[in-house]
């Protein structure tokens, strides 16, 4: 069981978080942060001795990205503030940092289109004052957290017993983009692997999705599952269907699209989240026999939670399974969701902590 700060107030931290000065005392304190497309999620965050709950979230804040000219104004706000939440001892010791980002780490900096602004990070970390700062995949820093939680910090998507509890467990998502990696246990330790499995090209199973293909690739040469699997893919979906049904389009957010799809407010849009649920499920099917994902699926991202009950009542489950020989394997699969919230920066704290063994070793699987 990972723990968690309250996400309501920046001032909160759990009751059995340790306090400030017992903090510094111990483990030094550093900063995890997750940055999205969307939102920054930053962390003040300490190692704990225990197996089950490694990191102890201190403080916690969420920025949405776009009140925010880079990355380093979110950091420099955040630490600024520690003194009046009550960390002031702890700004004192902060010297290491680690970053969770989807994308890749090219000559220092963090390639991602869905990133609001580049991340240089040697720069960032001087400007902050940093002696260390390390970047982590995102859905790999949320796979190492996931290892942390139980059945019931979870919902049930598809509901079964795993055929093998320490076997491959596959983490992947909707959200700005379509992120994706695989926990490999092993003994005494578990090994990560981030993917770009969002960037496979689409498959199409149904005679409409191959219509809206079809619009999708018009100009173009490539056609990834993350073009219909994400928030601008739902938005995507919802254009070529309003093409395919010669009418206009009303919706212009995919919070809008969803909205009106649960509310039975607009034809349209209630297709666009079936194509959606469908795609999506054929698409983690794929990836769960690709990974033999025996240990089970965690669905995570900003667009899930909000369709949790649609999801299961959808074509999901069925276009999960629907594979051929293997839907019996598939059937022993579980299928969980997880919020996001605060796992990408407890995941990457976590690996943190278990590549500086001085910092406290993390038991892992």
């Amino acid at each position: 069981m990972v723990e968690l700060a309250s996400q309501n107030r920046a001032s909160h931290r759990p009751s059995s978080a340790p306090a400030p000065d017992a903090a510094v005392a111990g483990n030094e304190p550093f900063l995890a942060t997750d940055a999205g497309g969307t939102h920054a999620r930053v962390a003040l965050v300490v190692g704990t001795p225990s197996g089950n709950q490694p990191v102890s979230v201190l403080h916690y804040r969420r920025y949405q990205c776009a009140d925010w000219d880079n990355l380093g104004a979110v950091l420099r706000h955040f630490l600024d503030e520690l003194p009046a939440a009550g960390f002031g001892p702890a700004r004192a010791h902060i010297r290491c940092g680690v970053i969770a980002s989807a994308g890749v780490l090219m000559d220092d900096t963090i390639v991602n289109e869905n990133l609001p602004w580049p991340v240089a990070v040697g720069a960032l970390r001087e400007g902050l004052g940093l002696t260390q700062l390390k970047v982590i995949n995102d859905f790999e820093a949320v796979a190492w957290a996931a290892q942390f939680l139980r059945d019931n910090d979870t919902l049930p998507v598809i509901d079964a017993v795993r055929s093998a509890a320490r076997g491959p467990v596959l983490v992947m998502g909707p959200g700005t983009g379509l992120g994706s990696a695989v926990l490999l246990p092993r003994a005494g330790h578990a090994q990560v692997l981030a993917t770009e499995a969002g960037q496979i090209s689409l498959a199409p199973g149904t005679a409409r999705e191959i219509e809206i293909l079809r619009i999708l690739a018009r100009g173009r040469t490539h056609v990834s599952f993350e073009d219909a699997l994400s928030g601008p893919g739902l938005r995507n979906i919802y254009h070529a269907l309003c093409e395919l049904n010669d009418v206009p389009i009303t919706l212009m957010t995919p919070a809008e699209i969803t909205s009106a799809a649960l509310a039975g407010h607009d034809a349209t849009a209630a297709e666009t989240l079936a194509v959606f649920c469908g795609l999506l499920g054929s698409f983690v099917g794929d990836l769960a026999m690709l990974y033999g994902a025996s240990g089970g699926v965690f669905l995570a991202g900003g667009i899930l939670p909000q369709i949790h009950t649609y999801l299961r009542a959808s074509q999901f489950a069925e276009r999960f399974l629907d594979k051929g020989a293997m839907r019996a394997f598939l059937q022993k699969i579980p299928v969980r969701l997880i919020e996001h919230g605060q796992l990408g920066v407890i995941g990457a704290a976590g690996w943190f902590l278990n590549e500086q063994p001085e910092k406290g070793n993390v038991p892992l699987l």
